[in-house]
């Protein structure tokens, strides 16, 4: 017989041990650590053990993503509040740059918007942004996060743009389309990374948005 035909014959009939009781204890196997055979009875225990020590790593996963999430969302709250309080557009600017930098530990943010007031164009803010960006941000579904190569995105970050190895791109929008965009950049490649989760990056996207929005119109 085939290993494969005693297992489900086993699984087919859980009798087969109620009938022959006296052969568990006379049944070894090898230890799964080790060259010395073992009880079944031993096996399951050990099987049991690690099985534990899974879960126990599982947990620990699952404790530690809750405890970063907390803090996340404690600093979308100052950073909300904050925004809230801003009545200005340097206000604005300013607090959303303090908070990324130093309580969200971003080193290099910079924004663009689109539109160009007569009496703020000659700010960062409001300097000039290709077409080719500005339908890109219009697609974004969600943040881009990657590389910065081939984006113009990356001497947004002045002097500092040479080192930054991997980017945010957080699309604005109001009720009238796409606003603007925001960049965060870092030195470190797997900071901002393809594939990594983007909720918190949407809501500082309509957060920077909406309070842009009050101070602009």
């Amino acid at each position: 017989m085939k290993s494969e035909e005693v297992a489900k014959y086993l699984l087919d009939n859980p009798q087969f041990f109620e009938e022959h009781a006296d052969l568990v204890s006379r049944l070894v196997i090898p230890h799964p650590h080790g060259g010395r055979t073992i009880s079944i009875t031993e096996r399951q225990m050990l099987s049991l053990r690690d099985r534990n020590k899974q879960l126990e790593g599982k947990m620990d996963e699952l404790l530690q993503f809750g405890e970063e999430n907390d803090s996340i969302s404690e600093k979308m709250h100052r950073l909300a509040v904050a925004m809230i309080a801003a009545g200005s557009f340097p206000a604005v600017i300013h607090t959303l740059n303090f908070h990324l930098r130093d309580d969200f530990q971003v080193p290099h943010v910079a924004l663009r918007l689109w539109d160009h007031p007569d009496d703020n164009d000659e700010l960062p803010e409001f300097a000039d942004v290709s077409k080719d960006l500005q339908v890109f941000a219009e697609t974004l579904n969600q943040p881009y996060c990657g590389s910065t190569s081939g984006f113009e995105t990356s001497s947004w970050f002045g002097d500092a743009s040479k080192h930054v190895r991997s980017q945010a791109l957080i699309p604005m929008r109001t009720g009238g389309g796409t606003i603007g965009l925001i960049a965060l950049g870092s030195e470190d490649v797997e900071r901002f990374y393809a594939g990594m989760g983007t909720l918190y990056l949407e809501r500082l996207g309509e957060m920077a948005s909406a309070a842009l929005a009050r101070v602009l119109s």
